[in-house]
């Protein structure tokens, strides 16, 4: 489990450093990436090619491993997530990844969910629920 943990560290520590560090040693050659707002990207020449070209577009200013659960071969991971992109916009929510590893431990699936860090108690206010008037997040 240390060796898969520190496979996703390092993945998470490459979008930090806008900086392949490894994305040949990580993926198997046919992985799939499913991010969580719909992009898919399907093979390792895809990811690392995503992973190249987003980094022009934008900064990862955080990504946080909050937990990890680990069975057979899967793990989930739980963290924080912030980005900006050159365009001033500045992203922010909690997720989840699932990933499924191959025999000797590279990621041959991988799928984020997002969480809206904004939330809110509909019903603080009573029995009708009272939801915000704004714009749904992507994921």
């Amino acid at each position: 489990m240390d060796e898969r943990e520190d496979i996703i560290r390092l993945w998470f520590a490459m979008w930090l450093q806008k900086s392949d560090l490894g994305i040949d040693k990580i993926f198997e050659k046919q992985a799939v990436y499913i991010e969580s707002w719909g992009p898919e990207y399907h093979g390792r020449e895809k990811i690392k090619l995503w992973f190249t070209e987003w980094n022009t577009r934008g900064t990862v200013l955080q990504w946080d491993i909050q937990q990890f659960f680990h069975k057979e071969n899967q793990t989930i991971v739980e963290w924080k997530f912030k980005n900006t992109m050159n365009d001033g916009r500045i992203e922010a929510f909690d997720g989840l990844t699932l990933v499924r590893w191959t025999e000797n431990n590279q990621i041959a699936f991988l799928k984020e969910f997002g969480c809206n860090e904004n939330r809110y108690d509909p019903y603080s206010e009573g029995e009708t629920p009272h939801f915000r008037e704004e714009e749904t997040l992507w994921f």
